[in-house]
């Protein structure tokens, strides 16, 4: 009798087999009956355990390559992709932090075989340290890899690209400064080069602007578009519709304000004139409440229009200039700048004012409008007895036919649905 020899399975292979076969054993337990203090450790387990997992599975991708040749793909990533079904991009990915983890970081690699360091906390650190100078002293590459492994016991994925991007200034500090200016200097010019804007007319009034641009730009657009959603209110103050409305609405709006407070004095000529967008509208529809008016503008065709309500507000600043036409074409007035209230005026209406003077809103004086009372197309006069300090959804209310504002004892005007 001859006895066969039945070859033994690879240890790696070996502990797969056994991981899954133990995983089998409990695929019907119902954690439900576990104690909070068994959940707790058991999540941890799971955590240190996948991070292992994932670690052995990248060791075994670095050396498929000879498989991937035999099987005609065109890269690891690509056949792995296709070997266990996963999204190719990811799977490529896959394969470069494989072959960084084997080719030079040990130490992000032993860490997720301890289970310290998940899958996207070695993701982090293998960028950041592949971002350092080419030139930095071995000893001080070290120091950093083994700084950053010891902070994923502490630190979230978004938290140590933060830290990464700073590693330099623990392990180097001499060096540090120039390092940082040059990534910094590096990033802001690939934003520059990928910024974009894209407009189209969707139909119904709207049109949708879409924006790709640097960080910094969203820093300073937000910061000016939330002077005009009324983000600071008194304890005591009387709820409006705007606390009512969702707060991308009120970015949104608060982008049409930011633009109609643009000086165009200050922005750079535009076919040789200052840039201006001009209204054009004949005298009696704009003194009537059902009434369009005209825009000129290169981007406008010619069925674009604005209603007469919208003039009347726009009217209000020197931003929009309103083009008011007699009966037969002439102009009639062309801005008539002396109806705008002069920076004297306008501190003078913030002295008294203080705030947005609709009933209840607590805006601040140097986010409000100067509104005429009486319009302008009606005989309104440039004064401070006729003029009063509105927010921007408050000045917009002013000009909607749909209310009514009546003025109380103290001032403060009082909206109201007209019936």
């Amino acid at each position: 009798m001859v006895a066969q020899l039945h070859p033994q399975p690879h240890p790696i292979l070996g502990a797969v087999t056994d991981a899954r076969s133990s995983l089998t054993d409990v695929r019907d337990v119902q954690p439900v009956y576990m104690t909070p203090a068994d959940k707790t450790a058991a999540l941890v387990e799971l955590g240190r355990a996948a991070a292992a997992i994932e670690e052995l599975r990248l060791r075994v991708l670095a050396t498929a390559g000879d498989v991937a040749d035999a099987a005609g793909a065109r890269d690891v990533g690509s056949w792995a992709a296709h070997l266990t079904h996963a999204d190719p991009t990811t799977a490529r990915a896959d394969a470069r932090l494989a072959e960084a983890l084997d080719r030079r970081w040990t130490r992000v690699a032993a860490g997720m075989a301890d289970g310290c360091v998940a899958l996207p906390q070695a993701r982090v650190i293998v960028t950041a340290l592949e971002a350092l100078p080419d030139d930095l002293d071995p000893t001080l590459l070290a120091k950093a890899e083994t700084q950053l492994v010891a902070y994923c016991a502490d630190f979230s994925p978004t938290e140590l690209r933060r830290l990464g991007r700073h590693i330099l200034h623990v392990v180097a500090p001499d060096i540090a400064e120039a390092h940082q200016a040059k990534l910094l200097e590096a990033e802001e010019e690939r934003a520059r080069e990928k910024t974009s804007l894209r407009s189209r007319l969707i139909g119904d009034g709207l049109a949708r602007t879409t924006i790709v641009h640097p960080e910094l730009d969203r820093t300073r657009l937000l910061t000016y578009l939330e002077a005009f959603t009324s983000p600071r209110k008194h304890d005591d103050a009387t709820l409006g519709e705007e606390d009512r409305i969702p707060y991308h609405r009120r970015l949104g709006q608060a982008f049409g304000a930011l633009l109609e407070h643009l000086d165009p004095a200050k922005l750079p000529d535009h076919g040789g004139d200052a840039t201006t967008l001009m209204v054009t509208i004949d005298l009696d529809s704009l003194r009537t409440n059902l009434a369009t008016g005209g825009l000129i503008d290169g981007h406008l065709t010619a069925g674009d229009n604005m209603s007469a309500t919208a003039i009347r507000r726009l009217a209000c600043t020197a931003k929009i200039i309103p083009v008011v036409l007699g009966g037969k074409g002439e102009i009639l007035d062309l801005g008539r700048t002396r109806r705008l209230y002069s920076p004297g005026q306008r501190k003078a209406l913030r002295l008294r004012d203080q705030q947005c003077r609709a009933e209840g809103c607590t805006v601040p004086a140097t986010w409000c409008e100067a509104h005429h009372l009486k319009p302008w197309t009606q005989g309104g006069r440039t004064d401070l007895n006729d003029g009063v300090l509105l927010c921007n959804h408050h000045h917009h209310r002013a000009h909607d036919r749909r209310y009514e504002a009546d003025r109380l004892a103290n001032g403060d005007l009082r909206f109201h649905r007209r019936p």
